[in-house]
C-alpha cells in the first residue's frame, strides 16, 4: 500500500473519530415517518457519520461549484524577424531577414462570480492577449472582454454575455483556518483536463510571493495545483469560493503539494474597484520597514512581546506623519488584529481605500498606545495614462516588461531613496536585451541618455526616436552601467 493510500485512509479514520460515529446524536440526519429512508441535507449542513457520508459531502460540493469554473484560452499574435543563418555565406552578411507572425496560445481558468457575467481570474492568464475565449462546463465557448486587471495583486476581471450563468457563492477568507479542507478546481495542463477537482487542506496563511506580486498574503494549500489551474477556484467545505488559485512552488514545474491562492476578500476588493472605477486605489500609510520583532530582537530591545513590525522612516506629510507615528514605533495590531509580518501588514493596508480610518496598536518606549490614521492614496503606484499608443508594440520589440519603481520595490532591491528610474520585470531570453545583459530587477535610470522616472517617460523618449539602437543606463549592484542593443 503506497503512502498516499495510507495517508488517505488515515485521514478518513481520523475524521470519523473526530466528527463522531454515533448516529443517534446527529441533528442533521433523520428518517422519514413513512419508509425509514434516510434524508440527508445539503453538503454544507450534512453531519458526517460514516466514510460514505464524508465522500458524499465532498461530491455534493464538487457538483455544486464545478459548473461555475471555466476554462480560459488566449491568443497573442506577434511579429518576429527570421534571419536566414546562411545569408552571410551567400554575399548578404547584413540580411535583416523577414518578419513573420507567431501566435502564442495560453491556457488558464476562471470563476463566474456574478449573474452579470463577471469572471475572476489571474492577470498573468490574460496579460497581453489579443483574443480571450471562455469555455464553460456545458461545452459552450464565448468571447470575453477584459473589464480590468491589477498586476500588483495578479487579479483580472473578465465579462461574458451569457444568460442563466452558474454563479459561485463568495466566502470569507478571513475565517479560513490552517488545516481546513478545501477543493481546487481548474484546467491543469490542457483543455482536455478541464474541471479537474483536487482535494487537500489549507497548509498555511499569509505567504508572500514577492517574485510574482507586490501584494499577496497568499493561502498555501496542498490540494493539487498545476499549470493551467491559474485563475481557478479554491472552495471550502461550505461550497464557497475562498481563494483564486494562482501559483505553485515546484522544483519539477508540476505539483509538489505547495500551491498558492489569492484570498477571496482581497480579490473581491480588487474586482469591485475595477468594475466600479476602472482602476484600483489602495490605502497608503507612509512608512518604511525597519524589521520584524522575533524572540531574539524582542530580547535585544527589552520587549515583553515577540511580535510586530518596527517603523523605519516616516514620510513627511504622509498619513502616518499626520497621525503622529514615529521612527522605531512597533506596530503590533491593525484594527485590534495581530500583525503577523510586514508583507501581511502592507497587504492589509492596501486593501483599504483612501479615506478609510484604521487604528494601529503600537509600542513606544515600553508604553502601549493606539493611533488612529486616515489613509490616503498611494501616488507612486498610479500608472500614467499618457503612454504613447505604440507602447505595446515597443514592448513587444524590446522583449522585456517594465514597472514603476515603488517604495516597496525600492526596499526589496535595496535601492537608494533618491534614485529615480523604472524596474525591469520579466525579460525574454530570446531578446537582444537579454543577450546584451539586461536582467529582471535592473533599474533603468535613463534611455538614449535621457533621464526618466516613469514607464510613460521611457516609452515617450523611445517612441520619438527613429534609431534602431537602444542605449540604457542601468543601476545594478550599487553602480550604473550601460546596456546597448539593437531592436
Amino acid at each position: 500500500m503506497n503512502t498516499f493510500v495510507k495517508n488517505t485512509f488515515g485521514v478518513a479514520a481520523a475524521l470519523l473519530v473526530i466528527l463522531g460515529l454515533n448516529v443517534a446524536t446527529s441533528d442533521s440526519v433523520h428518517t422519514t415517518s413513512s419508509d425509514n429512508d434516510t434524508k440527508v441535507t445539503s453538503a454544507e449542513s450534512r453531519s458526517v457519520v460514516s466514510l460514505k457520508d464524508f465522500n458524499d459531502a465532498i461530491v455534493d460540493i464538487a457538483e455544486k461549484t464545478n459548473p461555475s469554473v471555466v476554462t480560459i484560452t488566449t491568443k497573442r499574435t506577434q511579429e518576429v524577424r527570421v534571419v536566414n543563418p546562411f545569408s552571410r555565406f551567400f554575399g548578404n552578411p547584413r540580411d535583416e531577414g523577414q518578419t513573420q507572425e507567431r501566435v502564442q496560445r495560453g491556457l488558464g481558468s476562471g470563476v463566474i462570480v456574478s449573474e452579470e457575467g463577471y469572471i475572476l481570474t489571474n492577470n498573468h492568464v490574460i496579460d497581453k492577449a489579443d483574443e480571450i475565449q471562455v469555455r464553460m462546463m456545458n461545452g459552450n465557448e464565448v468571447d470575453a472582454k477584459v473589464v480590468g486587471a491589477d498586476p500588483q495583486t495578479d487579479i483580472a476581471v473578465l465579462q461574458i454575455d451569457v444568460e442563466d450563468l452558474p454563479v459561485v457563492e463568495l466566502g470569507n477568507s478571513d475565517n479560513l483556518k490552517v488545516g481546513a479542507m478545501v477543493l481546487a478546481i481548474g484546467s491543469p495542463l490542457s483543455e482536455d483536463l478541464a474541471h479537474t477537482v483536487s482535494f487537500g487542506i489549507v497548509s498555511a496563511r499569509g505567504r508572500s510571493l514577492n517574485n510574482l506580486t507586490i501584494y499577496g498574503d497568499y493561502i498555501q494549500t496542498d490540494a493539487a495545483i498545476n499549470p493551467g489551474n491559474s485563475g481557478g477556484a479554491l472552495i471550502d467545505v461550505n461550497g464557497q469560493l475562498v481563494g483564486v488559485n494562482s501559483a505553485i512552488a515546484s522544483r519539477s514545474g508540476g505539483n509538489d503539494g505547495i500551491g498558492f491562492a489569492i484570498p477571496i476578500n482581497l480579490a473581491e476588493r480588487i474586482m469591485d474597484d475595477l468594475i466600479e472605477d476602472g482602476e484600483v486605489s489602495r490605502g497608503y500609510l507612509g512608512i518604511t520597514f525597519k524589521g520584524e520583532v522575533d524572540r531574539t530582537l524582542a530580547r535585544a530591545l527589552g520587549l515583553n512581546s515577540d511580535r510586530g513590525i518596527i517603523v523605519g522612516e516616516v514620510q513627511e506629510d504622509s498619513p502616518a506623519d499626520k497621525a503622529g507615528l514615529q521612527e522605531d514605533d512597533i506596530i503590533v495590531s491593525l484594527n485590534k488584529e495581530e500583525i503577523r509580518n510586514w508583507d501581511s501588514f502592507r497587504t492589509r493596508i492596501a486593501v483599504y481605500k483612501p479615506g478609510d480610518k484604521v487604528t494601529l496598536g503600537i509600542i513606544r518606549n515600553d508604553d502601549n498606545k493606539t493611533v488612529d490614521v486616515t489613509l490616503s492614496k498611494r501616488e507612486d503606484e498610479v500608472i500614467a495614462q499618457a503612454s504613447p499608443e505604440n507602447s505595446q508594440e515597443l514592448e513587444d520589440k524590446l522583449g522585456f516588461e517594465l514597472q514603476e519603481l515603488t517604495s516597496d520595490i525600492r526596499r526589496q532591491l535595496n535601492a537608494p531613496n533618491d534614485l529615480k528610474g523604472i524596474v525591469v520585470g520579466s525579460v525574454s531570453e530570446s531578446s537582444a536585451a537579454y543577450e546584451r545583459g539586461l536582467r529582471r530587477g535592473d533599474i533603468i535610470t535613463s534611455v538614449q541618455k535621457t533621464r526618466i522616472s516613469s514607464v510613460s517617460e521611457f516609452y515617450s523618449v523611445l517612441g520619438n526616436e527613429d534609431s534602431e539602437l537602444v542605449l540604457l543606463t542601468v543601476y545594478r549592484n550599487n553602480m550604473e552601467q550601460y546596456v546597448a542593443f539593437e531592436l
